[in-house]
C-alpha cells in the first residue's frame, strides 16, 4: 500500500458542509474532471483529500476542457435542482443560494439568480437589471437541457494538480446552463482558457451566439460579489446587464 493521502479539513456551517459534500459526490462522473474524495461531512466539519498543487500547462487545459464538457453532459434533473442529498438552501461563497427546481432556464435564472441578488445588493431595476429579466426569454439563446454545473467555477476553484490533472474543488453545484460555468471561468480568469474552450467545443459544441451571452451568465457571480463585497462589483453587474441587452 502507498502512503495515505493528505487530508484537508474545512470548518463551516452545517448547511455549507452538507451542500459542498453533496456537490463533490455529484460532480464525480465518468470522464469528468477529478474531484476530491469526501471522507467526512459531519455538522460543520468537512474532510476531503488535499490535492498537491502543480503548474498550468496547455495539454492539461485541453484535457480539462474535454472533461468539463463530459461533466456538463452528465446532466441534472432540472434547472436549479440540488445534488442528491444536498439542501435546498445551499451557499455560494458566504452567500445563501436557493436551489429550487424549474423546467425552463430563462425564468428560473431571472427569478432565482438575478432578481434576489440585485435586491440584496441594492441595485435598482432601472439600471438594466429589470429589462434583462423582462427580456430573458429572447436573451437566453436556444433551449438546452439542464447541465451538471460546478456552480462556482472561478480560477480559485480550478486546481492544477501536481499529477498533471485539473481538479475541481469547493463547488456550489446545481442544475443549470453550461454557459454559466464557462462564463465564470472567463470572468475571473483561467490559465490557457482558449485551450480549455477549444477542447470543450470538440466534445460539446456551444450554440451560436454564446459569446454574446457571456455578460448575461456573468450577472449571477457579479451580483453575488456585489452582495458580499459591494463596491465596484455593483457597477460591474450593471455594466454586464447593459452588455447583455446590447447582445
Amino acid at each position: 500500500m502507498g502512503p495515505r493521502a493528505a487530508l484537508r479539513t474545512k470548518i463551516q456551517s452545517p448547511r455549507a458542509t452538507a451542500a459542498e459534500a453533496a456537490g463533490l459526490r455529484w460532480l464525480r462522473v465518468e470522464g469528468g474532471p477529478p474531484v476530491p474524495v469526501v471522507h467526512e461531512a459531519d455538522g460543520g466539519r468537512l474532510v476531503v483529500d488535499e490535492i498537491p498543487h502543480g503548474t498550468p500547462d496547455p495539454r492539461a487545459a485541453e484535457t480539462f476542457g474535454r472533461r468539463l464538457a463530459a461533466l456538463h453532459l452528465a446532466g441534472a434533473g432540472a434547472f436549479g435542482a440540488p445534488p442528491p442529498g444536498g439542501p435546498r438552501e445551499a451557499t455560494i461563497g458566504r452567500a445563501t443560494m436557493i436551489n429550487e427546481p424549474a423546467a425552463e432556464w430563462p425564468a428560473w435564472f431571472a427569478s432565482h439568480r438575478i432578481r434576489p441578488y440585485a435586491r440584496q445588493a441594492g441595485i435598482d431595476d432601472d439600471t438594466g437589471i429589470g429589462e434583462v429579466c423582462d427580456r430573458i426569454g429572447e436573451l437566453a439563446g436556444p433551449p438546452e437541457p439542464p447541465a451538471r454545473l460546478h456552480g462556482d467555477l472561478w480560477s480559485g476553484n480550478v486546481l492544477w494538480g501536481a499529477d498533471g490533472r485539473v481538479w475541481l474543488i469547493d463547488p456550489a453545484a446545481h442544475g443549470g446552463h453550461r454557459e454559466s460555468d464557462l462564463a465564470m471561468l472567463r470572468l475571473f480568469g483561467c490559465p490557457f482558457l482558449g485551450h480549455v474552450l477549444g477542447a470543450y467545443g470538440e466534445v460539446a459544441p456551444l450554440a451560436d451566439g454564446w459569446e454574446r451571452r457571456v455578460p448575461l451568465h456573468q450577472l449571477f457571480p457579479l451580483l453575488v460579489h456585489a452582495v458580499l463585497f459591494g463596491g465596484g462589483y455593483r457597477s460591474e453587474a450593471v455594466a454586464a446587464a447593459r452588455a447583455a441587452l446590447r447582445g
